[in-house]
């Protein structure tokens, strides 16, 4: 079975209280199997346009990375987060057939 993702874009307003969210937040990705593959490390946008911070959560499968996002533990965070960055976040099926 697929994998799902949470592809994130996010700029970052108010660096002190975005920590309120990403406390928050854990509790919903630990209570959902959610991995963080990329968190805003370094890089370089070679085509198109990004926001500054992008996030790569993994999840079990889709259903799950979906039940997540829709979860009273994720609103909750959510809610922390309005005032305090601009996301723009993408559920995703992973791909799991052939490769070339």
């Amino acid at each position: 079975m697929a994998k799902g993702y949470w592809i994130a874009n996010v700029d970052v307003a108010d660096p002190e209280g975005y920590k309120a969210y990403v406390l928050a937040n854990a509790d919903a990705f630990r209570k959902y199997g959610g991995r963080f593959l990329v968190r805003g490390g370094r890089s370089e946008c070679v085509e198109g346009k990004l926001r500054s911070r992008l996030v790569v959560i993994e999840f079990p499968d889709f259903a799950t990375a979906l039940a997540c996002y829709r979860s009273p533990e994720y609103d909750y965070a959510r809610t922390l987060r309005i005032g305090t960055a601009q996301a723009d976040i993408l559920v995703i099926e992973g791909y799991d057939g052939a490769q070339p």
